[in-house]
């Protein structure tokens, strides 16, 4: 399958960092809310209380901070190429896939062979991916109104009686935990749907080769193998066709 390749433009070093503490903060937060749900480690549920308020002003904290960088720090506005823009312009509509959305639902639904190609996310990825802001603040506010040294206060208090007290607050809070597991399992379809190269990239900061992009004419300009395209420079009849239907 011809694809475009990645470079860690796509993903500057600010923005991995961002992402490894969403990952590990996300598995612990999801490991001790079950062990406080159903202590199955008695022994383990002061700790586990502890690590789950910590790992919650942590997440919270970086996704602001996620978000304050999106409007400063520059990214490669897709695969392919090096030229970078601020990354707001990436979560925006983009010319390069606005047009794309159900191009890409058949891609994920397997009714279409080759995933389209153009902006760095696919147009279901920019949708579930800028939801998760407003899940998250909802998650923590959800989190603090059950935490002992802030439930009483002002905030805390009024929510708690918005939605008839603790128990049903802690309700919401639980079910929305598996709002976030359901999403970790889509949010690894999406991004390896097509290899596991951009999860290397992201996690690792290691590039692949692949075809390049011309970001400012929206078009297929060449190819850089970087040692990796073997296979793809066999075949350059079929990836050039590839890329073309992709990009229609």
């Amino acid at each position: 399958m011809a694809h475009l390749a990645h470079y860690r433009e796509a993903h500057p070093l600010p923005f991995v960092i961002t992402h490894w503490i969403n990952l590990v903060c996300m598995f612990l937060l999801i490991f001790t809310g079950f062990c406080i749900h159903y202590p199955f480690f008695p022994f383990f549920m002061s700790m586990a209380r502890g690590i789950h308020v910590f790992c919650g002003f942590v997440i919270f904290i970086n996704c602001v901070v996620r978000i304050i960088m999106a409007f400063f720090v520059k990214a490669a506005p897709t695969g392919g190429t090096r030229e970078q823009e601020v990354d707001i312009k990436m979560w925006l509509p983009q010319k390069d896939n606005r047009h794309q959305a159900l191009e890409w639902v058949k891609y994920y639904l397997f009714l279409r062979k080759t995933h389209p190609l153009g902006g760095k996310l696919g147009v279901p990825q920019k949708i579930s991916y800028l939801l998760i802001p407003f899940l998250l603040i909802i998650m923590f506010f959800t989190g603090i109104c059950l935490w002992p040294p802030l439930a009483n206060t002002g905030l805390c208090l009024a929510l708690l009686n918005l939605v008839g007290g603790p128990m049903s607050m802690r309700i919401i809070h639980f079910f929305l935990m598996f709002v976030f597991i359901i999403f970790c399992f889509i949010h690894l379809y999406l991004a390896n749907v097509e290899g596991f190269e951009p999860t290397k990239l992201m996690l690792f900061r290691k590039e692949h080769g692949g075809l390049t992009y011309d970001p400012k004419k929206h078009v297929i300009d060449g190819e850089d193998l970087m040692g990796h395209g073997e296979e793809a420079a066999a075949e350059p009849a079929a990836q050039a066709e590839a890329a073309e239907e992709a990009v229609a």
